[in-house]
């Protein structure tokens, strides 16, 4: 089954006391490859993530966005420095007594001193926001799996177009390489009549056209090309991820045509190599965005 590189998917999960929203993004890429933007609570279950995700994605650039709202996702403490609280304290009471100062110490300006009294955030040990993250990062992957699922059959059945039009020209030209060799006999049967004014030297002409017949034969190329467009074909309908074999074959019959373009010695043959040639590069093109 083709399954795009592109794709996108969103959930959205609730307890009574979180909320979690998911949105994958995924886009072309050689290799699989996730970036997560998440709070910093959720570094630790990264792994569990990237886990989870790859029983949906298996090639692509694949952008996580996880946003949490709701009670029990960060602890927060006030924490006190006693210590140097007392030390404070006696401090201000010495330069009063010092300087004969009467005005009394304001809380204010002992909880405002942040080396005094600071709030400490802590991560919230809750199996619940886990699973809950979990839950709905599987769910978003699924709809993500879907969209490029569905977006892929469009892209076999555009690559079968093509691939179908390649072959037929491609059988075409099988039948019409042999024409190619009979013209020029016959090109150079009259040649040699015209300057030897009727005589013909058989033997000669039968060289010239061996030499010639060999020179533009394309059947070795156009079986290897055959070969290629049954495998992309074959290749077409496995259930794994083939983007790089058909990239491959894509290369191959590249090759293969442009081969036969630097052997072509036809108008007609050179261009049925453009029109391959620009079948090839849209068949490219969309292999380009295949899993």
């Amino acid at each position: 089954m083709i399954v795009s590189m592109t794709g996108f998917g969103r959930s959205k999960k609730e307890s009574e006391r979180l909320s979690v929203t998911v949105e994958i993004k995924t886009v072309n890429h050689r290799f699989c490859e996730f970036y997560f933007r998440m709070p910093r609570t959720l570094l630790k279950i990264e792994d569990k993530l990237k886990k989870k995700l790859s029983d949906y994605i298996l090639r692509g650039r694949v952008e996580v966005f996880v946003t949490l709202t709701g009670e029990a996702v960060v602890n927060r403490k006030v924490q006190i420095d006693w210590n140097l609280l007392d030390d404070y304290y006696q401090y201000i009471n010495a330069i009063k007594e010092k300087y004969g100062l009467n005005e009394q110490i304001s809380l204010k300006e002992l909880v405002n001193r942040e080396e005094l009294i600071t709030i400490e955030e802590s991560d919230e040990e809750n199996d619940e926001l886990e699973t809950l993250v979990l839950a709905a990062v599987e769910e978003a992957a699924l709809s993500l799996k879907q969209m490029r699922q569905t977006e892929g059959e469009a892209l076999a059945d555009d690559i079968s177009d093509n691939l179908n039009q390649l072959n037929s020209r491609a059988i075409q030209l099988k039948e019409y390489a042999p024409i190619v060799v009979n013209q020029y006999k016959d090109r150079i049967t009259k040649r040699m009549q015209d300057y030897l004014s009727g005589q013909i030297d058989e033997a000669r002409i039968v060289t010239e056209v061996a030499i010639f017949a060999e020179k533009v034969d394309i059947n070795e190329e156009l079986t290897r090309l055959n070969s290629h467009i049954q495998q992309f074909q074959k290749t077409l309908l496995l259930k794994e991820s083939v983007g790089r074999k058909l990239d491959f074959l894509v290369q191959e019959m590249n090759r293969e045509v442009n081969t036969i373009g630097s052997k072509a010695n036809d108008s007609t043959i050179a261009g049925e190599v453009v029109e391959m040639k620009s079948l090839l590069e849209k068949i490219k093109e969309q292999v380009q965005n295949i899993e």
